[in-house]
């Protein structure tokens, strides 16, 4: 038997987060002139806490990028630039996942990732966990079952760090977007616990509405400790959210810990619909990043922002908690969670 592996939990020290420039206009079509500001204020925010390491097309965009995150007043020190071919932007999904063995050593997962079986152009992303393991000098392991490598987003999931995961079934269980058929919910249980460390697995039902990775659990309901997880909530009976948000809500509450305790649940509010060109969007405050100083949180100019902030501030009083404007950013279908990637210390 391989050695145990665990996946830290996001709120453990980092020695840096890794993130992709934004560079494929298809993604914001109509609004990609503001997209660059968005991602400067999330490497000024965080990288006042600890390192950035931005994928870059080349050297000489590197060094514009830097010129240009220096102009919006980030300390050019705590950016390193890494230069290859990407397709999208949302490392969260096609980057590494990382894993400590029982010496703490780091390892990067290299799950596969085909677009979230909906696109066609993800061969450059597919290699970033590739690139990320020979950059970093860390060992790499593909993750398998029965023969078959995984497809596996890091979005998808969530930890505590203590051997418990969030996920969801439309994501992995959905007999028409099922990431690795004929996988079943035993066999994504055995690559937790074989991977991740992962002694429970607590099965949400459905996404929101508008997420076009058919239900990532980042923009649903997040551990904020051990013990501790929040989940978005829709007060409004009319809203097609509200149903299935109700449901994943009575599902944390009803689940029993491998010990046999119960979690601790925060709800958080919803944004109202937002919408651009027609298309109901998937802004959600879940999908916030917990960096070494600082938890960064979509913001999206709602009322329930200020709710939203207050909730997550009480909960990490020791990391200050930044609003980020994310009208924009979400008309990719995605916000701060998914652009992200931690590296543990």
């Amino acid at each position: 038997m391989p050695p145990p592996l665990r996946m830290p939990a996001e709120w453990e020290p980092h020695c840096g987060t890794w993130l992709t420039w934004p560079h494929r206009r298809a993604d914001w079509p109509g609004k990609f002139s503001p997209i660059r500001s968005v991602y400067a204020e999330i490497v000024r925010s965080v990288s006042r806490f600890e390192t950035i390491n931005l994928i870059v097309s080349d050297e000489s965009t590197g060094a514009n990028v830097r010129h240009f995150l220096v102009k919006a007043g980030v300390d050019a020190s705590a950016v390193r630039c890494y230069p290859t071919d990407t397709d999208r932007s949302w490392v969260r999904d096609s980057g590494p996942i990382f894993v400590k063995d029982p010496a703490g050593n780091s390892i990067a997962l290299d799950f596969r990732f085909n677009a979230w079986a909906k696109y066609p152009n993800w061969r450059y992303d597919d290699r970033i966990p590739e690139h990320v393991a020979n950059w970093r000098g860390v060992p790499r392991v593909e993750p398998e079952r029965n023969g078959q490598r995984v497809i596996l987003e890091g979005g998808s999931i969530d930890v505590n760090g203590a051997g418990l995961l969030l996920t969801t079934e439309e994501c992995l269980l959905s007999p028409v977007q099922q990431r690795n058929p004929p996988f079943d919910q035993a066999d994504y249980e055995a690559v937790f616990a074989d991977y991740l460390g992962i002694t429970g697995t607590i099965w949400l039902n459905r996404g929101i509405v508008g997420d076009d990775t058919h239900g990532h659990v980042d923009d649903l309901a997040r551990f904020v400790g051990p013990n501790a997880v929040v989940t978005v909530v829709e007060a409004n009976e009319a809203d097609e959210n509200h149903e299935p948000l109700r449901d994943n809500l009575d599902r944390l509450r009803g689940y029993i810990t491998p010990s046999g305790g119960r979690l601790d649940v925060i709800p958080l509010p919803m944004p109202r619909p937002l919408y651009f060109d027609g298309v109901r969007l998937p802004a959600s405050y879940a999908n916030f990043y917990i960096a070494n100083g600082v938890v960064i949180v979509p913001t999206f100019n709602d009322p329930a922002d200020r709710v939203a902030l207050g909730i997550l501030g009480e909960l990490f009083p020791d990391r200050e908690v930044v609003g980020i404007h994310c009208v924009d950013l979400v008309w990719g279908l995605g916000t701060l969670h998914c652009m992200t990637q931690q590296e543990p210390a």
